[in-house]
């Protein structure tokens, strides 16, 4: 059995600078809420405030990641804590990096001979004509290393895709466009080595946006899913491919969208998801079970055996 003393000194990071700041200070709180009613000894911090030397002066045994976004979920932080030899939640380096660029999640998926949907990389001087060909409409425009769902549209026009691309480029220099799958969305978190159950996300304005996510009371999230037992079934044996194909550990989530043909299509990959009161992993670990708590311990726990020393 694992005790709160076997963490040692635990800081919490949440907040930072990425567009995604307001939804991590929320994970953040609710995360460290967590760990103090667990008895663990634990601090927040907001490297917005001091960076790396203002954690390295906090002498963390292990840290929890709560950042979302570009400078927390991206990579880069993990090689900042490999190199300081801080323990910490999550997926390392490499899998964090390629969970945080869609477009090269998408490649490897491809790779490896999973679906995802076709996509193109959009320019300023685009053939928008050739795009739609290829595509079809209507088409989805994503800036490629943002979160969120934040500077994402679909559109049913030349017109509309020009003007969500100069949108999405506020976000990212990167901006891709993504064949539009018709259908009902479902979302699975992984802990572990365990497959959550799935989620399916019903929204009455018909997109998942931001404000969907994180502000509105009238999103619908099914659990259960509604699928047959062998759908869920093969639903989750795909997501657990999807994220050991990045190299994900510990804790994720794959958003996946079902055409009207039944087939499933990899959309996604999340490597630090939200812990607010919105969000889809707390809510599918309750269904399997598990308590806010206790879910945000076995998070951490990964750290003790996950030979980041």
């Amino acid at each position: 059995m694992i005790s709160p003393r076997d963490f040692g000194r635990v800081v919490v990071l949440y907040g930072g600078e990425s567009a995604e700041r307001e939804v991590s200070l929320k994970s953040g709180a609710a995360v460290l809420g967590a760990l103090e009613r667990s008895g663990v000894d634990v601090i927040g911090y907001d490297p917005a405030d001091g960076g790396l030397v203002g954690l390295e002066a906090l002498a963390p045994d292990r840290v929890f990641i709560a950042l979302h976004g570009r400078g927390g979920e991206d990579g880069t932080l993990q090689g900042a804590l490999e190199l300081l030899r801080i323990p910490y939640t999550g997926s390392g380096v490499l899998a964090s990096a390629l969970g945080m660029d869609k477009r090269l999640t998408k490649q490897v998926w491809q790779s490896v001979g999973l679906p995802t949907p076709e996509s193109l990389m959009l320019e300023q001087d685009a053939d928008w004509d050739d795009v739609i060909a290829r595509l079809g409409l209507p088409l989805i425009v994503k800036p490629v290393h943002e979160g969120s769902t934040l500077g994402i549209g679909i559109v049913d026009s030349r017109e509309a895709l020009v003007a969500a691309y100069r949108d999405a480029v506020r976000y990212d220099a990167r901006v891709m466009a993504e064949r539009f799958i018709a259908g009902e969305e479902y979302t699975v978190s992984l802990l572990n080595e365990t497959v959550l159950p799935a989620i399916r996300v019903e929204v009455p304005g018909g997109f998942y946006d931001y404000d969907a996510k994180y502000v509105s009371n009238d999103t619908l999230y099914h659990l259960p899913c509604g699928l047959e037992a062998h759908e869920e079934a093969e639903l989750g044996e795909l997501c657990r491919q999807a994220f050991e194909a990045i190299g994900g550990e510990g804790w994720g989530r794959v958003d996946v969208m079902r055409d009207g043909d039944g087939r499933f299509w990899l959309i996604e990959v999340n490597t630090s998801p939200g812990m607010t009161d919105h969000s889809l992993v707390p809510q599918a670990a309750a269904h399997a079970g598990i308590d806010f708590d206790t879910l945000v311990c076995r998070i951490l726990a990964a750290t003790l055996t996950n030979g980041r020393t």
